[in-house]
């Protein structure tokens, strides 16, 4: 099976890629680079969820740390943005350019995202992302946008089953308050 380095943001948004992944007999790698996430309570909270599950079913999972002084320099100035605005776009640029950096190192020649299960996420905005991040790095990734074919409702229903915490927030300490 061809590995696949796979951006993950916790684990109820992994559990529809995961399923699509392994039916086109790709094996991931689950990535874990999301300083945007805050408080530190919520950041522990979605890691452990999704250790817990790669860990149950012997996923590989890499747990990259960075301090959210990076997140919070990178979108600097956007802290007013809506939701689906620029400090989005800064914020997915940055987790997947490192996804990307982290796939290179490895020699594994792709890489996708958790991130378009959610309905709200814009998945253009993240496959343009996408396009320049594998020309920059010479790496393909896997242009599926995994809310379709049910993927939202899906990746819920698995992820009640598994009895995951379900966060309220996309993440980022601005969109507590959306």
């Amino acid at each position: 099976m061809q590995k696949i380095i796979c951006h993950a943001c916790c684990a109820v948004c992994l559990m529809f890629p995961l399923q699509k992944l392994r039916s086109l007999e790709l094996e991931p790698i689950v990535y874990f680079y999301n300083p945007n996430i805050y408080p530190s309570e919520e950041y522990e909270r979605r890691f452990n969820e999704l250790e817990r599950y790669c860990n149950k079913n012997s996923i590989e999972l890499v747990h990259e740390v960075d301090s959210q002084d990076v997140w919070n320099e990178a979108v600097k100035g956007l802290e007013q943005e809506p939701e689906k605005g620029k400090r989005c776009e800064v914020c997915f640029r940055l987790r997947l350019e490192k996804t990307a950096q982290y796939a290179k190192q490895r020699n594994i020649p792709f890489i996708t995202t958790t991130l378009t299960v959610s309905p709200h996420k814009n998945s253009k905005m993240i496959f343009n992302i996408l396009d320049e991040i594998s020309q920059k790095y010479e790496i393909e990734y896997l242009k599926c946008d995994f809310k379709k074919e049910n993927g939202f409702l899906i990746t819920n229903q698995i992820a009640a089953q598994e009895n995951f915490y379900r966060q309220k927030y996309c993440g980022c300490k601005y969109s507590i308050r959306t």
